[in-house]
């Protein structure tokens, strides 16, 4: 048996660079050491950010990192740097905004930047293939083609790294300058509604991210106003992403983001501090209006994080992977026949009902369009209008649902979980206490 060989990563405490450890990519974790590295062999930096339940970044290890046809190049051609942004959002920050105004695009993780080895960059992407495909070069072609113009146009890269590190101190020294009046919050508003989705809740089309910080904006601009239309934005968000599949339906708690308009299709990580902040907007939205689906959501998202996120010392995870045995969702979809085979028949017909499953699926992979025959948890309406559909009174569904749940959540239990990120993160542990404590 071939024994392991590990990189500098095995010496951190983040779970992302851990994970990192033992691929053939001579990894070096931020840091002097690195950087004398490629200053004395006059190599360019590949910086490349993530964090441990990113789905992307899990694919571009297994393609690429984990590959050594890939590592060979990348150790030939370059230093490279790994950093967990969760555990260094400074560096994050710094370069998430050097990748926005390299590509002149919204940017994602991994997040991956070529530097000069004295930190100025001159390439950034984020997913690449290891080979060229989607439209994104491939790390194969990619890598020979920064080699080449290093090598052959060191001028130009030098020259264009000095003009977004410019750039760079340019945003950084900029400052608001004036009081922050009620036009600014006024102007907010507007940018809201004017985003708003009538028909399914949140802003824009898709993807959708459930963005609770802006449902708390505009409850307070609701109460300081008196106007009715920013109540009616927050509660049908809130309804909307409740209903959806990004709602954990069989064991609660909050998807990362919808792929799609209507919050059926998840992207499947859970994060920490969406809880912590969704539990917020939920908790205020009850205290707003008394409406008990909110008062109930809010209750299902402290169960989630207390039962899965929670560590015996009492401090909170900081996420879970959207990932389990390869494949995205996996932990989370069900066939019919599985379902069935959990529930008989007439409870499976209930749940099929409720929940809109299908018998050739109802889940659309977001990146490949097919429909694999699996099913994702979603309502297309409110329990009490399903129960009016039925001849049944809401209370008596509502056991009957909580009862099946619980079934489908004990043999769900029996699969092979995704990753947990247990790293303990202060800013993170002190929103979900605050959540806690409101």
């Amino acid at each position: 048996m071939k024994e392991k060989k590990f990189n500098r990563l095995i010496n951190e405490k983040s779970p992302y660079l851990l994970k990192h450890a033992d691929n053939p990519v001579d990894w070096y974790p931020w840091g002097d050491e690195a950087f004398a590295k490629a200053r004395a062999e006059d190599k360019p930096v590949f910086l490349s950010i993530g964090y441990s339940t990113c789905h992307w970044c899990n694919v571009m290890e297994r393609e690429s990192y984990n590959d050594e046809e890939v590592a060979k190049l990348m150790n030939g051609a370059f230093v490279s740097i790994k950093v967990d942004r969760e555990e260094r959002p400074d560096i994050d920050k710094i370069y998430m905004t050097v990748c926005q105004m390299i590509s002149q695009e919204g940017c994602g993780w991994p997040l991956n930047v070529i530097l000069t080895p004295d930190k100025k960059p001159f390439f950034a992407a984020t997913y690449l293939p290891k080979k060229s495909r989607f439209g994104r070069p491939g790390m194969m072609d990619l890598i020979p083609r920064i080699q080449t113009i290093w090598n052959e146009r060191r001028s130009d890269v030098i020259s264009s790294g000095e003009q977004v590190m410019g750039a760079l101190k340019k945003i950084s020294s900029s400052k608001y300058e004036g009081k922050a009046g009620t036009n600014l919050l006024d102007t907010a508003y507007e940018k809201f509604n004017e985003t708003f989705d009538d028909k399914y809740g949140g802003f824009g089309r898709a993807p959708k991210f459930p963005s609770p910080h802006n449902l708390l904006f505009l409850l307070r601009y609701w109460k300081r106003t008196g106007y009715s239309r920013p109540l009616v934005m927050v509660e049908k968000s809130l309804e909307e992403m409740g209903k959806g599949g990004m709602f954990d339906q069989v064991g609660f708690g909050f998807h990362r983001y919808s792929t799609d308009r209507q919050w059926q299709v998840p992207h499947f990580e859970k994060m920490l501090y969406d809880q912590a902040i969704l539990a917020m907007a939920y908790t205020e939205t009850f205290q707003a209006t008394g409406k008990k689906t909110f008062r109930e959501t809010a209750r299902k998202i402290f169960r989630y994080v207390s039962r899965d996120m929670t560590s015996p010392d009492g401090a909170f995870y900081s996420a879970e992977d959207a990932d389990s045995e390869g494949e995205e969702g996996k932990f989370y979809l069900w066939t019919t026949d599985e379902v069935e085979k959990v529930l008989g028949k007439e409870d499976a017909r209930l749940v099929t009902a409720v929940f809109n499953l299908k018998e050739g699926g109802n889940f659309v992979d977001s990146v490949s369009g097919e429909k694999p025959g699996t099913n994702i948890f979603y309502l297309d309406d409110s329990l009490s209008s399903v129960a009016a559909k039925l001849g049944i009174t809401e209370d008596d569904l509502e056991k009957r649902v909580e009862a099946v749940r619980r079934k489908l959540f004990a043999e769900r239990e029996k699969r092979i979980h995704p990753l947990k990120d247990d790293k303990i993160l202060a800013d993170w542990n002190g929103m979900m206490a605050a959540a806690f404590a409101k």
